[in-house]
Formats: structure tokens, C-alpha cells, sequence
């Protein structure tokens, strides 16, 4: 499934829903226009936080969430810490394993990682294991660090 391009305007993001079968809610259509601008995934509770100014509760947020998740316009990651961080799907989770993330150990904070940072080598060597669909880094973020 597409997802809506960071760099595509309402009309696409509508019909992007369509095709995945979504209404084009004006609380779906918030949710991911605050992620088309997020630079990393985020968890319910940051989304939430931007949207409940625009009068959306935690509830409507967590649903919408989940909802464009299944539609697989959003993945969803667990990094060890048990909280669920969202992001946009685009070209870098459309082959298996997507991204790698840096998980802060100190602050919780998430970056995305280059997918080159993972060796064609090391992709090769897992293939012969399984499939790849989480690469996790943890460590201590600069901010932390001092």
C-alpha cells in the first residue's frame, strides 16, 4: 500500500486513504500531517499531545493510529521499552526490516538511522537466518551524554 508522500498535498493524502479503504476524517487527516513532519517515530502520547489542541482526545488519536497501522500506511515499533512509536511508511520500510533506530537508554528518545549503516553483508548473513523486520541501536543520546 502507498503510503501519503511526505511532500504531498491534501488531495493525495485523501485519496490515499480512499485506497486504503479509510474515510478521510479530519482526525486522520491531522494525524498524518503531524507525522509527515516528524523526523523520527513517535509514541501515542506525543501524538496525542499535538493533536489535543485541535480538540482530539487520547482515544480518537490511539484508534486513528492503529486504524492507518492496519491499513499499512503507518509502521509501528516496540524498541524494548513497551511503548509503541508510529511512523510514516515510505521507500525506507518497503523492503523487509525497514530502518534502523537509535533508542536513547536515558531519555527514551528515538532517531532513525541511515539503512546504510546496515552492512549488505550482515543482510545477507541474517537472510540465512530469517527476515529482518526490527534493527535496534541503544545506547546514550548527545543530549544525555552532556
Amino acid at each position: 500500500m502507498a503510503a501519503p508522500a511526505k511532500t504531498g498535498n491534501l488531495a493525495e493524502v485523501q485519496e490515499t486513504l480512499r485506497k486504503a479503504g479509510l474515510r478521510s476524517t479530519s482526525a486522520r487527516l491531522a494525524v498524518i500531517q503531524f507525522l509527515r513532519k516528524a523526523t523520527r517515530p513517535l509514541s501515542h502520547a506525543e501524538v496525542a499531545a499535538e493533536m489535543s489542541p485541535l480538540g482530539l482526545d487520547k482515544a480518537t488519536v490511539f484508534r486513528n493510529l492503529n486504524d492507518l497501522t492496519e491499513a499499512g500506511l503507518l509502521s509501528r515499533s516496540e524498541l524494548g521499552d513497551h511503548v509503541w512509536r508510529f511512523e510514516l511508511r515510505d521507500e525506507k520500510h518497503s523492503h523487509g526490516g525497514g530502518h534502523p533506530h537509535f533508542l536513547c537508554v536515558d531519555c527514551g528518545s528515538v532517531t532513525c538511522l541511515p539503512d546504510a549503516l546496515v552492512s549488505p553483508r550482515l543482510k545477507q548473513k541474517a537472510e540465512a537466518v530469517g527476515r529482518i523486520t526490527e534493527i535496534l541501536v541503544r545506547g546514550h543520546c548527545r543530549k544525555c551524554v552532556g
